[in-house]
């Protein structure tokens, strides 16, 4: 057939006649299994050769070809300029760059070694970036050209020749170096032409014009593979490990011969297949098969040389996917084929093998991406350990999965444990057996500590003191794991690093050329321009990161060499992050779309790569310890040497400059720098005399990296200048620069180990003090400076003149010294001029106009003398030499603007400085000529007007340069206000100028809102965007916010926190959770939603920025510093997590069924919630202080609550003593444990303002403290017996007083912490301890009093009124309840009120102490109980200002009034008179006028409209509406369910039934207060008569014989029954047609609820009155929406069910005979059905007329 030929034609049977068997259908085997030129002429060997394909392919190239789209022209034009770029390249290479000479002296040798080590570098990222160019175009030109993306095709192709064109540049310049080596240079560029010509072969096959076969793609790809691996063995770059190559190709080639037993086994399918179509399709990916395993061989010759890259590794990986989809297809085609079980297992056998070898493959490539082997065997176990202990913190509280962590963690320590021995028993060197014996055995030690408190936890796990020993242990057991494996952790993090500067290296490379190649096509210049400028930084931070690679490599063990890299990793960051947004904002610019492509990926590619590099430093910089000050002083002393070695080649003359040193270059190089050197010292010198060694360090760090560029730029000016004397003078004064710094680094040192030293402090200050002396002489020695100094002593010794204190006359006339004075002020202010104009030319010009400008200086001044002598007046003359001390004083400052300038052309506003300095000088001679000519109007105007125009006309010549702040706009609109003004002053310069105002003020408004408007419709469009490419997994919008998020934590710019701690805490650990959430969501969403992936990952991007913000504050307000540091760290380990995971989520919503990447996101998920578990214990660690605080006052509360329980036992009478005890055998427990509580509270208020640490351990002891008085006051109570159960009371109460008080205590503490003396939550801590120790004080007079009958019912009356005082200080507050209550609650506690009133005048009258102590227990709890109620009643929502404000002001008079009266009861106790105890009757009364009057205010609070949310009625109501929806849910769930397949099976992941659920509790609630409300009414009925008691046939009465009651029973059984069909029909257990019926129940028993509501009653008794919202609204609402529910449940339900019947699989027999009898037993069971369905439908007929017989007549009459 025609599928067969077509099939024959392709690659699968070219070897045929070869193997001599058909079924080895051929892959191209040998063309990707053999390396070199041989594999194409194996390929062309066969039945089936290559010529027909050309012949075919040749034919429609001549005559057939359909025409080229526009994507496949534009990929022809980016074709077309790469060819012209690697022909350039190729004639580039034809000869190595010439080099200057170059010198011998140290700086030479090291720019030699350094500039072979960058070019090596950069070689080796742009052949990566040429071979996964390579690789790319291979797998995105594999299928069918029709779906070919061509850009990303030109892209690819974009990359590979710019990376060529910079490649070639490098390899020059390598071969010129390597000159030494012979021939090796040559061998180098030969190499590259090799690479050059695969290229350009490459570039020729995949035109779309060119008519090649695929074979010949691939062969090219494979030579360039071959070509790049020559290429980095010329350079000694071939550091991939060679037996890693190997498997890598072997594994390859195990999943090609696997795929072509798959093709193999599709054939047999395909020869089978009676479809043609099926079968087409089996031979059709089959082919498709065969040839993504063969480009994935090719892919994996090409990247295997530089598979170290991740873009190669990721290339490979693609390919990979393209085989395993193309596997999946394969297998599909087949089953739809053929039902063959034999044929399609052996079909899925094959494709099993293939997914196991390709699974092979890609694991050994994420091995090599997972940095490597492992370092030593300590690596698994420390890790554990690590990361164990962290679980273990954030377990606090939860002691179950503490103990469960500390066995993970034992086995983990005796693994490292058993590790370490038998590496000490290996170990050759005795020294280092010890060490290695001796760090095991710490470690054991501690291992056995940590299982001893593991042990204590478990056996009390409500003990908090075990757990954190426990916790104690753990860290223990860290430090010492740190201790024992910390060589192997620490060579991890910092090869790590070297792993990370390597790629963030190679990705700024890759950005440059992408930039460089986007350049052409770039149509925004200012875009274009700010790119240059971010790639020129970063190309000068490069060099130093490959220098620290290279050093770190060269040298592991030398710790300068790890500080080097650390130290230029975080130099790197910020250069390259400004490159990133510049590469991301040119992109939109680009009109090259291959280009753009280019440019934006390297953009990514380097914004991820700058993230690893940020983590890596940070990690490596906590790893290596604060060793900078070490560092920074061998940095100095290398430069000293060097500096010392250059001045001996300048003597010898044999000092040359390096290449692209200019003596301009170097000079401005050395001024600019030496400013950096100032402050850097600057802050050297502060830092040390404040004794903070960390950022001692910093400013040692910079200070050296400073000094190693001022050494750099002073070598070049010596090595530039002609002059032999001032070079060595520079080299001289830079060298005493280097010692001065050494010894000032060394002091530093010195002072931060002896901080606040005198001496120490001294000796730091005269040391820096001689190298600021060195620096300002190295700055002169610098060409011209020495020039500019001499002139501003001449102006300095010219201006003694004017200090006489009498001048000569003058001898010339007044218009001759006028005349000369008008010369030599033009001549000055020209000078002045060219001074200005001298600092932005070459250096001899400023010595050249510095000294003219010093001359003509002198002329002036002499002729400013003279005519100073013609003045008539003394005080004239003074005048004169006033006007000439200025024109002095600004002249110098003239010539040392300029040579500050000159220094440092690129300090900031230096140049607008300059000017000034320009003006003032003109200015101050206007001054003088005017004061002068004052006899001679409108002259002087002339003059100054012409000495401005001068002095401006300088400014025209360098238009390029700025001299003000204005901006563009406001430069052309002075330009326009002052060309009118010019105009209008010309015209008539007699009048008087007015300028009119050309800013439309007006329109300001207009443009605001315009503006505002602008700004919104930009927003909305940005989520819109973001939004819509989320959901189509494009998610770099979101990487890029993460990333930004991230690098904002480490701004250098510190932080301005307005909160506390606590503050960002709080809000940090919310996002973390949301985090955690979003986290948990996108795993389970990966599986079933994946769609919904990019709104997930929406929501994570935005909570982690919020996360980013606050976690940078409570990074800065965290105490210790190292917490914070711990913070911020763990903050961006979460943001890389995240990063991963909203990557992988854009991967899986492009390819949704890709399984790889749902593995990988599933991983990426359970890392990000690790993450945010490590973000929350070091939050924890940050405030120990406030936690422990927290902890404290829940352990309170609860010894609150549960002496709230005992007061009940005790007034129930039944608090007895265990033994037969006396409360003298407590009574000294319970005053020592007092007082030791009240130690605590000293310590307690005094920790709110020292360190965390105290805190926490006041808090925790308090908390102790608290637990054992309560105890021990519960012992006592006890023992008084239950036959005295109110003095038992009485005391209980006391020490609840002191519970509650240090409640409120550790809530202040907690609020106070860290906080200044003079902030409000200080005063309210002195409060609240002032309570504390009120309160401790009546415990004890209570104790003492409590066995003295005549006193102890005294002293419980004072202790309560204290109580009620404090009490009603909380109630004053203006703190607002946590909930409210209702008005009626309030009116309720208003009894008890009243009823403590009568006790207390009772008591008062009897003066008996029972009945006191009576009264003060009953006190307590009526005041306070109404306290809460009225001020909850009142902080309701619907209470206006008004009534709130009357009803809390009648609370506090019924309070004071019941104080009043209590206090006078103590006072009839004391002192009892008749006439005492006659006034008990008045203060009766003022408090029943209060209460009264609280009543009323509660009544008041009600409204018209308040109705009582307990009330049954109520409840009713709200429970059915709640009923209703909860059933309209469930009907919309149903509708939404799929049929279920046969057999039936529980469907676990259906939640509709919970819904139903929820309906039928709230259905039985609602029913449940309705039977009560019924109750009311019904007994109201009967005793009206209206309605019988209960019948004795009540089993006969059915339904109906209890009016409302049986109604409202009838819908909560007829819920009940619908829960139970739901459930049952949800797990396959029942049918639909069950859960219809019970459904259709609900509406019906509703419906007559309705109707027994209607029974007619007294409706002006107050019970029905109450009840007519339930009897006339609830029907009409709540119980109407209930029916309708129903009924729409019922219609789901149904829909369901028919849905079902349609979808059912019925299997239907295809012989005949089997037919009819499939058709008879179906007619025989349908017929059987219709028989039952008429019998149910007569049994429920007569059901209901037996009914119907009970129904009373009212019922019947409405139903009717």
């Amino acid at each position: 057939s025609a599928s067969f030929l077509c099939w024959g034609s392709t690659i699968l049977q070219q070897q045929f006649n070869r193997t001599g068997k058909v079924e080895h259908g051929s892959v191209a085997l040998p063309a990707v299994m053999r390396s070199g030129s041989s594999g194409p002429e194996t390929f062309n060997v066969g039945i089936m050769p290559s010529p027909q394909q050309q012949v075919t392919i040749g034919q429609m190239h001549r005559g057939h070809m359909p025409p080229l789209t526009s994507a496949q022209q534009a990929l022809m034009g980016t074709i077309n300029t790469s060819m012209h770029a690697v022909q350039q390249a190729q004639a580039d290479l034809s000869e190595v760059d010439n080099l200057p000479p170059l010198g011998q002296d140290m700086a030479s040798r090291v720019w030699v070694q350094n500039k072979v080590d960058e070019s090596k570098h950069e070689i080796h990222s742009q052949v990566d970036a040429i071979t996964a160019g390579t690789a790319s175009v291979v797998n995105l030109t594999a299928g069918d050209p029709v779906d070919t993306d061509y850009t990303a095709v030109g892209c690819a192709i974009t990359t590979i020749s710019s990376n060529l064109t910079e490649m070639s540049k490098g390899v020059k310049l390598l071969a010129a170096l390597m000159d030494d080596e012979v021939g090796s240079g040559e061998d180098l560029l030969k190499a590259a032409r090799t690479l050059a010509i695969a290229v350009s072969d490459l570039l020729k096959a995949v035109q779309p014009t060119s008519g090649e076969p695929r074979q010949t793609v691939l062969t090219a790809a494979g030579s360039i593979g071959q070509a790049s691996g020559e290429l980095l063995r010329q350079i000694g770059e071939n550091e991939t490990d060679e037996r890693f190559q190997d498997v890598l190709m072997s594994l390859a080639k195990a999943v090609a011969n696997a795929a072509a037993m798959l093709v193999l086994k599709a054939k047999n399918v395909a020869q089978v297949a009676e479809d043609t179509v099926l079968q087409n399709r089996v031979i059709a990916a089959a082919t498709q098969c065969a040839l993504s395993t063969s480009q994935l061989v090719a892919c994996a010759k090409v990247v295997s040389p530089t598979i170290s890259s991740p873009v190669c590794q990721e290339q490979l990986i693609e390919a990979g996917k393209l085989v395993d989809r193309s596997v999946e297809n394969c297998v599909r085609a087949c089953q739809a084929a053929t039902d063959d079980t034999e044929l399609l297992k052996q079909v899925s056998a094959a494709a099993s093998i293939v997914s196991q070898a390709l699974n092979d493959l890609l694991q050994h490539v994420r091995q090599f991406a997972s940095r490597g082997e492992p370092i030593g065997r300590y690596d698994q176990a420390t890790d554990t350990i690590m990361c164990v202990t962290e679980s273990i913190f954030s377990s606090m509280g939860d002691a179950g999965e503490m103990v469960r962590q500390a066995r993970v963690l034992a086995q983990a320590t005796s693994d490292l444990v058993n590790a370490m021995r038998s590496d000490a028993e290996a170990e050759i060197d005795m020294e280092n057996s010890k060490k290695l014996l001796a760090a095991a055995k710490l470690l054991a030690d501690s291992t056995a500590r940590m299982v001893e408190a593991a042990k204590g936890a478990a056996a009390n796990p409500e003990n908090e003191d075990q757990q954190q020993r426990l916790r104690e242990a753990a860290e223990g057991l860290r430090v010492a794991t740190n201790a024992a494996a910390q060589n192997a952790i620490k060579k991890k993090i910092v090869n790590r690093l070297e792993i990370a500067a390597k790629q963030a290296a190679a990705a700024a490379t890759q950005t440059i050329a992408a930039s460089q190649n986007a350049a052409v096509s770039n149509k925004n210049t200012a875009a274009h321009q700010q790119l240059v400028q971010s790639c020129k930084n970063v190309a000068d931070h490069i060099p130093q990161l490959v220098q620290g690679v290279r050093g770190s490599q060269a040298q592991a063990e030398d710790l300068s060499a790890q500080l080097a890299l650390i130290n230029s990793s975080q130099n790197f960051l910020q250069p390259g992050s400004k490159m990133v947004a510049s590469a991301k904002a040119a992109v939109p610019t680009v009109t090259d779309q291959a280009a753009a492509m280019q440019l934006s990926q390297c953009a990514k590619n380097l914004a991820t790569s700058l993230a690893e590099l940020r983590t890596a430093s940070q990690k490596a910089h906590e790893a290596c310890g604060p060793m900078e000050i070490d560092s920074a002083l061998n940095t100095v002393q290398t430069l000293k040497s060097e500096l010392q070695d250059a001045k001996m080649a300048a003597v010898d003359g044999q000092l040359k400059p390096l290449p692209g040193e200019t003596l301009e270059k170097c000079a401005q190089d050395l001024g600019s720098t030496s400013k950096a050197v100032g402050s850097s010292m600057a802050q050297l010198l502060t830092c040390a005399a404040q004794g903070n060694e960390h950022y001692t360090g910093v400013a040692a760090r910079e200070t050296a990296q400073a000094l190693k560029t001022l050494a750099q730029a002073a070598r070049g000016v010596a090595a530039s200048t002609t002059d032999p004397v001032a070079a060595h003078a520079m080299l001289d004064s830079a060298r005493d620069v280097m010692e001065g710094s050494a010894m000032l680094i060394q002091e530093a040192k010195q002072a931060l180990a002896a901080p606040g030293d005198a001496d120490s402090q001294q000796r730091l200050a005269q040391v820096a003090k001689a190298v600021s002396h060195s620096l300002n002489n190295c700055v002169n020695c610098l060409p011209g400076q020495k020039d500019v100094d001499v002139a501003l002593k001449s102006i300095g010794e010219s201006s003694k003149k004017l200090l006489v204190d009498l001048l000569p006359p003058s001898s010339k006339s007044f218009q001759e010294a006028q005349s000369e004075l008008n010369q030599a002020a033009a001549d000055l202010n020209q000078s002045a001029g060219e001074v200005v104009h001298a600092t932005r030319g070459q250096s001899g010009e400023l010595a050249a106009a510095s000294g003219k400008f010093s001359d003509d200086f002198d002329e002036f001044l002499d002729a400013g003398i003279e005519m100073a002598g013609q003045a008539q007046t003394k005080e004239d003359q003074i005048q004169v030499i006033g006007n000439l001390k200025s024109i002095s004083m600004a002249s110098s400052k003239l010539l040392l603007a300029a040579k500050s300038l000159s220094v440092d052309p690129g300090a900031p506003n230096a140049k607008n400085l300059l000017a000034a300095a320009a003006r003032a000088v003109t200015e101050s001679i206007n001054q003088l000529i005017t004061l002068c000519t004052q006899q001679a109007p409108g002259q002087k105007e002339c003059d100054n007007a012409l000495r401005e125009l001068e002095t401006v006309k300088g400014m025209l010549d360098n238009p390029n340069e700025p001299v003000s702040d204005l901006s563009y706009f406001d430069c052309i609109e002075g330009v326009m206000e002052n060309s009118k003004a010019l105009g209008e002053s010309m015209a008539g310069i007699s009048q008087n100028a007015k300028t009119g105002d050309l800013l439309a003020s007006h329109t300001h408004d207009a443009i605001t809102e315009a503006a505002q408007l602008m700004k919104e419709a930009v927003d909305d469009i940005m989520v819109t965007l973001n939004e819509a490419a989320s959901e189509v997994g494009m998610v770099g919008g979101m990487v890029d916010s993460i990333t930004e998020a991230m690098s904002k934590l480490d701004e250098s710019t510190p932080a301005d926190p307005k909160g506390t701690f606590v503050d960002y805490q709080t809000t940090v650990v919310k996002y973390s959770k949301a985090i955690a959430i979003t986290a948990q969501e996108m795993m389970t969403k990966s599986v079933t939603n994946p769609e919904e992936l990019g709104g997930l990952a929406s929501q994570m991007t935005n909570d982690y920025g919020h996360l980013a913000l606050q976690g940078r504050m409570a990074a800065a307000t965290a105490e210790p510093e190292e917490i914070g540091f711990q913070i911020k760290s763990r903050v961006q380990e979460l943001g890389h997590g995240c990063i991963f995971l909203v990557q992988k989520a854009g991967a899986l919503q492009i390819c949704p069924t890709d399984s790889y990447t749902k593995r990988e996101l599933i991983e990426c998920a359970r890392a990000v919630t690790e993450k945010v578990s490590l973000v929350l214990s070091a939050l924890q660690a940050g405030n120990k202080g406030t936690q422990a605080c927290i902890t404290a006052a829940s352990a309170v509360s609860g010894i609150i609550a549960d002496l709230d329980t005992t007061i009940m036992f005790a007034t129930a009478g039944t608090l007895n003593a265990e033994n037969n005890e006396s409360f003298a055998d407590h009574r000294e427990n319970i005053l020592k444990t007092a007082k030791a509580l009240v130690e605590d509270t000293k310590l307690l208020v005094s920790g709110a303002a020292s360190s965390q640490d105290k805190l926490a351990q006041a808090a925790q002891s308090s908390a102790n403290t608290i637990t054992q008085l309560a105890e021990v006051v519960k012992l006592g109570a006890a023992s008084l017996g239950s036959d005295d159960p109110e003095t038992q009371v009485v005391l209980i109460n006391a020490i609840k007083d002191v519970a509650k008080a240090l409640s409120d205590l550790i809530g202040a503490t907690k609020g106070a912490a860290s906080k200044p003396a003079d902030d409000p939550s200080m005063y309210q801590l002195k409060g609240a301890a002032k309570v504390m120790v009120t309160n401790v004080t009546s415990l004890l007079k209570t104790v003492k009093a409590v066995e003295d009958e005549a006193t102890r019912g005294t002293r419980a009356l004072e202790a309560t009124i204290e109580y009620i005082k404090q009490e009603l200080t909380v109630f004053q507050s203006n703190e607002v309840p946590e909930k409210t209550s209702s008005p009626e609650e309030s009116i309720r506690m208003t009894k008890g009120i009243t009823m403590a009133t009568a006790k207390a005048v009772a008591a008062g009258n009897s003066c008996r102490q029972e009945d006191v102590i009576a009264t003060a227990n009953l006190s307590r709890k009526a005041v306070a109980d109404m306290l809460t109620a009225c001020k909850q009643a009142s902080y309701h929502q619907e209470v206006s200002q008004e009534v709130r404000e009357r009803a809390l002001r009648f609370g506090t008079e019924c309070t004071l009034g019941y104080l009043e009266l209590l206090e006078h009861v103590l006072l009839i106790l004391q002192k009892p008179t008749p006439e005492l105890k006659h006034q008990l009757a008045a203060f009766s009364k003022r408090v029943a006028n209060a209460v009264t009057e609280l009543i009323q205010s509660a009544e008041a609070m009600k409204g018209t409209e308040w109705v009582d949310p307990e009330d049954p009625t109520v409840i009713a109501e709200t429970e059915l509406l709640g009923a209703a929806a909860s059933i309209e849910a469930a009907a919309k769930k149903l509708e939404q369910l799929k049929p279920r397949a046969k057999p039936k099976q529980a469907d676990e992941t259906l939640d509709f039934e919970e819904q139903i659920l929820e309906a039928a509790k709230s259905i039985a609630a609602a029913t449940s207060a309705l039977v009560k409300s019924a109750s009311a009414a019904q007994r109201e009925l009967v005793a009206q008569g209206k309605v019988g008691a209960i019948p004795a046939n009540a089993a006969d009465d059915g339904q109906w014989s209890q009016g409302l009651i049986s109604a409202a029973r009838m819908v909560a059984a007829a819920t009940s029954n619908l829960c139970e069909a739901a459930n049952a029909s949800v797990q396959g257990h029942a049918s639909e047609e069950k859960l219809i019926s019970s459904a259709k129940q609900v509406a019906a028993s509703t419906a007559q609820l309705l109707v027994a509501c209607k029974v007619k009653a007294d409706h002006d008794s107050e019970a029905m009155r109450r009840l007519q919202v339930l009897f006339k609204e609830l029907p009409v609402a709540a119980g109407n929406a209930v029916k309708r529910a129903s009924d729409n449940l019922v219609r789901a339900a149904q829909k369901a069910a028919f849905g079902k019947a349609e979808d059912d699989d019925v299997v239907v027999k295809t012989k005949f005979v089997g037919g009819i009898a499939q058709i008879i037993a179906a007619q025989e069971e349908m017929l059987k059905k219709e028989r039952e369905l008429e019998e149910a439908r007569k049994k429920l007929a007569q059901i209901r007329q037996q009914q119907y017989k009970f129904l009373p007549t009212e019922l019947r009459e409405d139903e009717g």
